[in-house]
């Protein structure tokens, strides 16, 4: 069976590279200060000083999208960051053992995706506060029932391979055969669900901060709080949230294609494999 290109994997990996690129120069360079207000630069059109024009108090709106991407997709990271890792933890540990704590974790997990996540991380921020490092520990916490799904489920598939009753029988430690063995086969998937989580992060952060529980005015900016700034003035400088909405857009076409490329990926190799099985 001949392997056809994944276009959506290297289009999706090409607009990630493409954007993310921007937002780490953000991090040590922008045009213009992004906060840095001028009373006669106010609301100006794109033009060749301003490439994305001005808002309505006269700051640069390349420079602050550059800086609020960067301040979202920073959300993101650590987010993910932390609902990958204790997911994976609790995934696969009852995954692999399954029993009793199996079923009530699973229990709690069905509890609580019963609730969309951005509801209760609304929820959540209105009563403990907003800030950066509030929506961070709330969406991290939020995203953990989902990866711990998604990781219990293949561990409780590949413990009944025979690679793992192989390395059981040669008395190779339980720790071992899921982080070493069985943790490796299943990266597709996981890296396929930590590339829907940045998709699902990136829209949970511009969708608070546009409600105005997320990024405080007073921290950096961020591409919701860009839109909530912009929503007066659609009609008399549409640049502004156009940008903004652009740049979230791209963000999350990037991160979908890599997951649906992923995904495509591991149903090649599954089809290859059985291939394998019928023509031996």
């Amino acid at each position: 069976m001949r392997k056809s290109p994944n276009y959506n994997l290297i289009a999706g990996c090409s607009l990630t590279a493409v954007t993310v690129s921007v937002i780490v120069l953000g991090f040590f360079w922008t045009p213009f200060d992004p906060d840095a207000m001028s009373p006669i630069k106010k609301s100006i059109g794109p033009c060749l000083s301003h490439f994305l024009g001005t808002d309505n108090f006269g700051r640069d709106i390349l420079s602050r999208v550059m800086e609020g991407a960067g301040t979202t997709l920073s959300i993101a990271f650590f987010a993910v960051s932390i609902g990958a890792t204790f997911g994976t933890l609790i995934g696969g540990l009852t995954g692999y053992f399954g029993g009793v704590a199996d079923e009530i974790v699973m229990r709690i997990n069905d509890a609580v995706t019963a609730f969309p996540s951005i509801l209760l991380a609304l929820v959540v921020v209105s009563i403990t506060g907003t800030g950066k490092e509030i929506i961070i520990i709330v969406l991290g916490i939020l995203f953990i029932p989902s990866f711990a799904r998604v990781v219990r489920g293949e561990f409780a598939k590949q413990r009944n391979m025979d690679y793992v009753r192989n390395a059981k029988l040669m008395g190779v430690r339980h720790t071992r055969i899921m982080f070493v063995h069985i943790l490796p086969n299943i990266g597709p998937v996981l890296l396929s669900s930590i590339a829907i989580g940045f998709n699902n992060a990136v829209l949970a952060e511009a969708s608070m901060s546009f409600l105005g529980v997320g990024i405080k005015p007073s921290e950096s900016a961020s591409l919701g709080r860009i839109l909530l700034e912009s929503q007066s003035y659609l009609f008399s400088a549409p640049w502004q949230a156009l940008s903004a909405g652009c740049a979230i857009s791209i963000l999350i076409l990037g991160f979908a294609l890599i997951s649906e490329g992923l995904g495509y990926r591991r149903v090649w190799r599954t089809a290859t494999k059985r291939r394998r099985k019928v023509d031996a």
